[in-house]
């Protein structure tokens, strides 16, 4: 897995180096709709560390739908992937406990899909190992024989345009959060649990305040109470530099899954990311897993009928 680490690692760090964010990759174009890549087999939304895989392969093999399947669930949905046609690595990952832990009794535990930290430790917790099992998944695309529908477009309403969005409203304000409309600037203060941010107006493109009060939300999911992240770090340090990242990819994770299509993003903490990546070829697989957790904390929020579309990691 060594490899795998240092390959997505390496390549986000080139990308990085070109100022060029990878997590925003799927607004570029106008062919590909905002949303999350899915199993086509499943309907279910990837996660961490895959999101950024798959979108990375999406443009590189210039597809237009985010869908795909295993080799063989394509052909259990009567198709099959075409010779010759490379597929894609995605991963997922949990824990167990060792026989020999506790009595013996192991088992999955359960850790969430594409966490691939390493797991904790000491004291009288009982013992568990990290496990990463490997994919390899193809877009529709590179598919033949499959049911019509997975081939068609999807969908065609863009929303870029919206000043109000009622989704994003809803779960802004089901969030419970304490938020401060009219700020000259944006933030999260952890020691206060509150957020600033400027009033819409103040945006030279309105869409770009939703994008900025979900990425000042990320940091917020992180506060002890919830998700309890390390916001200990001060400006140009490694650890600031590690929840900047995963806050930036939570908005870029919310917005793709709201529909919210945004014309600028957070390329302040460049320099912060790069030297957080280049010292640890595990840094972006963990952030981009206490991304989807946060994404995934905002989007319940959200009204019931509209979140269980998006639930669930799947190979």
């Amino acid at each position: 897995m060594e490899d795998l680490y240092s390959q997505v690692t390496a390549r986000i760090v080139a990308q990085l180096e070109e100022g060029r964010l990878p997590w925003v990759q799927p607004w570029d174009s106008s062919a590909v709709l905002a949303g999350l890549p899915r199993n086509a087999s499943s309907g279910r939304a990837y996660s961490g560390i895959n999101i950024l895989i798959l979108w990375h392969a999406l443009f590189e093999g210039e597809f237009t739908a985010q869908r795909w399947l295993t080799f063989k669930q394509a052909e259990a949905l009567g198709g099959h992937v075409r010779k010759g046609e490379r597929g894609v690595t995605v991963c997922y990952a949990d824990r167990f406990t060792p026989k020999d832990a506790r009595g013996g009794d192991g088992g999955a535990s359960g850790a969430g899909s594409g966490d691939v930290s390493a797991p904790s430790g000491g004291g009288d917790e009982v013992r568990q190992v990290a496990f990463l099992k490997r994919f390899t998944v193809f877009n529709v695309a590179q598919c033949d024989d499959l049911p019509g529908h997975l081939y068609e477009a999807e969908g065609s309403e863009q929303r870029a345009d919206l000043v109000t969005i009622p989704e994003a409203e809803a779960l802004i304000a089901a969030s419970g959060a304490s938020i401060s409309i009219g700020a000259p600037h944006a933030c999260y203060m952890p020691r206060a649990d509150r957020i600033e941010v400027p009033t819409q107006a103040a945006f030279i493109e309105p869409i770009n305040y939703y994008r900025t009060v979900l990425h000042e939300l990320g940091h917020w999911t992180g506060h002890g109470s919830r998700l309890d992240r390390d916001q200990t770090g001060r400006f140009g340090t490694v650890s600031y530099g590690r929840e900047e990242l995963v806050a930036e990819m939570c908005s870029a994770f919310t917005c793709a899954a709201l529909g919210i299509v945004p014309t600028v993003r957070h390329a302040d903490y460049i320099a912060c990311w790069l030297e957080v990546l280049k010292g640890d070829n595990r840094a972006i697989f963990r952030a981009a897993s206490q991304a989807s957790k946060a994404a995934d904390f905002l989007l319940a929020f959200r009204p019931i009928a509209d979140a269980a579309a998006d639930a669930g990691e799947v190979a």
